[in-house]
């Protein structure tokens, strides 16, 4: 069975810039995968690259054992591979009601007259709302995203993502600028995840890498660095010196 997603001898360069160097990774079905690194390490390039933002300057990717290396990102999605942002990228003038439903509709086909079918498509309406039920955003589904707390509005774009009913999920540093008081909702939505989309989680915070992974990849300037289960990166020195180096620097 092929993994869910593959890149083999994956480069992009800007100029004399190496920003990814022959990056071969292997997310198998149903993954629990993190991606860390120290910052500039280039893990949202590699984000970009794997979702079509940026095209590579060599190498391939596989999404479940098809090649879509140069395929635009809405061809991706509808493919199964759906992402969030480091940076919310949402309709901060819709409700999360209106926000979900969009993406169902969209992903029905349906999108141009999502507004007009939901008052006869009682499915629809379930599924939204069963949708904002997991994510802990029933009680704000009426309200402007826009008024909503930061916590909530990540909720809101993993929410979305999951609309589309991805195989494969891509999360950009979730709890990113998120108040401590509220990333506990993010990790719990996070874990509880559904099972049958494989994850790849890109992320700084490694209270949510190790509550979360239950295998690793490690990117230092560009290139995989280390891989392995979180026992083995947590215990490995070369990881740790990464790490330290960066914080010394700081």
């Amino acid at each position: 069975m092929a993994p869910a997603l593959q890149t083999f001898g994956l480069d992009k360069r800007f100029g004399g810039i190496v920003a990814a160097n022959d990056v071969s990774l292997h997310v198998e079905k149903g993954a629990r995968h993190a991606l860390i690194g120290p910052n500039g390490a280039g893990k949202t390039t590699l984000v970009n690259l794997l979702t079509g933002l940026l095209q590579p300057t060599s190498g391939r990717i596989l999404l479940d054992g098809n090649e879509i290396t140069h395929l635009k990102p809405h061809k991706r999605v509808k493919l199964g591979l759906t992402r969030t942002f480091q940076i919310n990228q949402l309709f901060f003038e819709l409700t999360p009601f209106e926000t979900v439903a969009l993406a169902v509709c969209e992903r029905e086909g349906l999108g141009g007259t999502w507004w007009r079918l939901l008052a006869s498509r009682r499915e629809l309406v379930a599924e939204v709302v069963s949708i904002l039920e997991r994510f802990g955003l029933a009680d704000v589904m009426e309200e402007r995203t826009v008024t909503l707390p930061y916590g909530k509005q990540r909720l809101l774009e993993i929410a979305l993502a999951i609309a589309s009913q991805p195989s494969v999920l891509l999360l950009d540093e979730p709890a990113a600028g998120v108040p401590e008081d509220e990333r506990q909702a993010i990790l719990t939505i996070v874990a509880a995840l559904p099972s049958d989309v494989t994850v790849l989680l890109i992320e700084h915070d490694m209270d949510l890498v190790f509550k979360f992974a239950s295998f690793i990849s490690v990117l230092v300037n560009g290139a995989l660095f280390v891989q392995g289960t979180p026992e083995q990166i947590a215990g490995d020195s070369r990881v740790r010196e990464v790490y330290l180096g960066e914080a010394a620097h700081a």
